[in-house]
């Protein structure tokens, strides 16, 4: 039975994959800032784990190892969402959305990539986001993230395949979960910014109130884990692929377009 280790798994896309991927027979280890809150709910088992903390990240493996032989996959998926204009947003918010999307991530791989290349195999799969590939409004340093996690994956995936490593990631667009909901907004904010806000806003969330559910994004991570040659970058869904080709194409129309999409 393959072992995988979701971060993030209690909740919106990370419980999606962990249910789908125990469901389908996997050994899943997910994992939680507080496991006790949410340990009697899910079928699967909860590690507690701050991927911001390098003590947090070796206690969280070392665990999944001291209960299982080998670790197939790690799936990179915990994260916040940080809304606001570049400007508004302060430098302590900003290095926390970058901390936790990017330097989690990264802190995460490293620390599993010793263990992979005694074991001979493994695959890294990241949850990156449309926004890894375009620009949104209101989520410039989200989308430096996720910018960020395309960078180093596709080179980190270069490094590692001669230790028979498969690194992953997967482009998810819009998605109903709670993550509009979790989001932490900017402060201050700046009475000059008022108009996007109030246009661009209520767009944003009515999109992902409208966006379809995420199984198709689980789906997605299920491919992967059961391909013997799994690719790099996986778009999924309705403007994943759409958006970036326009933006490739003709930057200044895929400019147009997203201004109309967010009455801007």
């Amino acid at each position: 039975m393959d072992t995988v280790l979701v971060t993030g798994a209690t909740s919106g896309i990370g419980f999606v994959i962990a249910n789908l991927l125990h469901k389908s027979g996997f050994k899943v280890f997910g994992t939680s800032r507080n496991p006790e809150k949410h340990r009697q709910t899910l079928p699967f088992e909860l590690i507690e784990l701050d991927i911001t903390s390098e003590t947090s990240i070796q206690n969280c493996i070392d665990t999944v190892l001291s209960k299982t032989a080998a670790i197939n996959a790690l799936v990179n998926n915990a994260g916040i969402g940080i809304c606001g204009t570049a400007e508004e947003t302060s430098l302590e918010q900003a290095y926390r959305q970058v901390e936790t999307n990017f330097w989690g991530a990264v802190k995460m791989t490293r620390a599993i990539l010793p263990v992979m290349r005694r074991q001979g195999f493994g695959k890294i799969i990241t949850i990156g986001s449309l926004a890894g590939l375009i620009g949104v409004p209101l989520q410039s340093y989200y989308s430096a993230s996720k910018h960020a996690l395309e960078g180093f994956f596709k080179s980190l995936r270069i490094e590692v395949r001669p230790f028979n490593i498969q690194v992953s990631l997967v482009e998810p667009g819009f998605f109903k979960t709670n993550l509009h909901n979790a989001f932490e907004y900017a402060e201050p904010a700046i009475a000059g910014y008022d108009r996007i806000r109030e246009r661009a806003l209520p767009v944003f969330n009515d999109t992902i109130e409208r966006a379809e559910a995420p199984e198709r994004v689980a789906c997605t991570v299920m491919k992967i884990l059961n391909s013997p040659k799994a690719g790099f970058g996986y778009p999924v869904g309705k403007q994943s692929r759409i958006a970036p080709f326009l933006q490739f194409l003709c930057y200044r129309l895929y400019e147009l377009g997203t201004r109309r999409k967010f009455r801007l």
